[in-house]
This record gives structure tokens, C-alpha cells and sequence, in this order.
């Protein structure tokens, strides 16, 4: 018997790559599932359809991560259409690059609103209404670890304050037993490294980058419920890229 069946989750930055895949996989593992996209809709209308043709439910909300208001509604458009939340994956993140002498205060700003203050502001909004014994899972990345590049500053340390954030907030839902986790991938074929997988797959001891499937299928554990002792931990997905 799948635990999973009826259960929500809502998966912000849900439209593509691992985000995308999440959906899926969580919707092939029984949620129902909500989901926020910033642009893409018809990429949006495509995962919704995929996940109907599987026999799953799929709800597109259009959001921006770094607009407080839009998390807000976007948690509360998932509790009207579902009426819970069981589980919450934080996905939503942008990445830019710029030495640290060249970064517009701009870019500074977006890259901090949606990778770390938009990350904090959607388990906020969601935890009122996450049920007891429910999973936060954020996507971080393996740059938090192991520096990527020249002019990865910005990026870097939106990434790596995650890992501190989820060991705070883990210890604050404790004693209503969620759990609150922080994936980290590495090189994984998106549409962000376009262009790079060959070059990525030179630096990977397991000669390759990884699916979006992959990093799928550690968030679906994550938010399990045999997930249940693991709390305020980092994982790092990587094909041995930081090591």
C-alpha cells in the first residue's frame, strides 16, 4: 500500500528541470501536487497534462519567489484547491554569474530575494498549514561544498546559507515531528547547464552529469514517510563531484 496516496505537496519553482521532475515523481508516488512557475506557462500546461496522462493531479500556480505576496497566494491557492499540505520542496532559484567587483546591485538583490529570503518565505507561509509528521525539502547545491567558478560568489553563498537555514528551522518543527532537509545537487542535465553537460562530465568521477530523475528520486525520499529520522541534514548528490 502506497502511505502517499492523498497526500499534497507543493513544489515552488516546479515547471523544469528538477522541479519538474519532483512533480513528477511525487505525483507518480501518490501526491497531489501543486506547483508555482514564473514564465513558462505552456512548459506549465505540459507537466500538468504529463502527470493527467499518468493518472496523477497536477495544479500550475503562477508565483515569483521573489515576491512576498505571490508565496503567500501561492500557498493558500494549494490549501483551497487540496486542502492540506503534507509536503513542501522549496526548488525555485536563479543563477547568474559575476565577479565580485562587477555584480549590479540588481543581480545581488533578485539572486537574494529568490534563493534564500523566498526560500524562508515559503516554509513560513506553508508551516500553519503543513500537517504534524510533514517534510520541507529545499534545493540547495553542491556549490555550497566545492566552489563551481570564477565569478560564483552570489550564487554560492545563497546556496550554502541553506544548509544553515534548514538546521535552524528543523529544530524549530521537531516537536511537531517534520522534518526539514536540503538537497544538494550537482551537475545535473538542465537547461541552466546547457551547453556544458560534456565539459561537466569531464569533472565528475562518475563520467557523467546527473537527471533531473536522479535528484527526483532523493527528494521523493526525503518525503517519505520511512524519511522520518533525518532532520537539519544536507545531502550531497553529485557523481562524487565534491570529493
Amino acid at each position: 500500500m502506497n502511505t502517499d496516496t492523498n497526500k499534497v505537496a507543493l513544489v515552488f519553482g516546479g515547471s523544469r528541470g528538477i522541479g519538474a521532475a519532483a512533480v513528477a515523481r511525487l505525483a507518480r508516488d501518490g501526491h497531489r501536487v501543486a506547483f508555482s512557475y514564473l514564465a513558462r506557462a505552456d512548459k506549465a500546461a505540459e507537466l500538468v497534462d504529463a502527470v493527467a496522462a499518468e493518472g496523477g493531479e497536477a495544479f500550475a500556480i503562477q508565483a515569483d519567489s521573489a515576491d512576498p505576496q505571490q508565496i503567500l497566494s501561492a500557498v493558500g491557492e494549494t490549501v483551497a484547491r487540496f486542502g492540506r499540505i503534507d509536503v513542501l520542496v522549496v526548488n525555485a532559484g536563479i543563477f547568474q554569474l559575476g565577479a565580485v567587483d562587477a555584480v549590479p546591485l540588481e543581480q545581488l538583490d533578485r539572486m537574494i530575494d529568490v534563493n534564500v529570503r523566498g526560500v524562508f518565505l515559503a516554509i513560513q507561509a506553508t508551516v500553519p498549514h503543513l500537517n504534524d509528521g510533514g517534510r520541507i525539502i529545499t534545493v540547495g547545491s553542491n556549490v555550497a561544498i566545492r566552489t563551481g567558478m570564477p565569478g560564483s560568489s552570489v550564487y554560492q553563498f545563497t546556496k550554502a546559507s541553506l544548509g544553515a537555514m534548514v538546521k535552524g528551522i528543523a529544530l524549530d518543527l521537531a516537536p511537531r515531528a517534520i522534518t526539514v532537509n536540503n538537497v544538494q545537487p550537482g551537475p545535473t542535465d538542465t537547461d541552466i547547464n546547457a551547453g556544458s553537460l560534456e565539459v561537466l562530465a569531464t569533472m565528475v568521477p562518475l563520467g557523467r552529469v546527473a537527471t533531473p530523475q536522479e535528484i527526483a528520486g532523493l527528494i521523493a525520499y526525503l518525503a517519505r514517510d520511512e524519511s522520518g529520522f533525518m532532520t537539519g541534514a544536507s545531502l550531497t548528490i553529485d557523481g562524487g563531484f565534491t570529493l
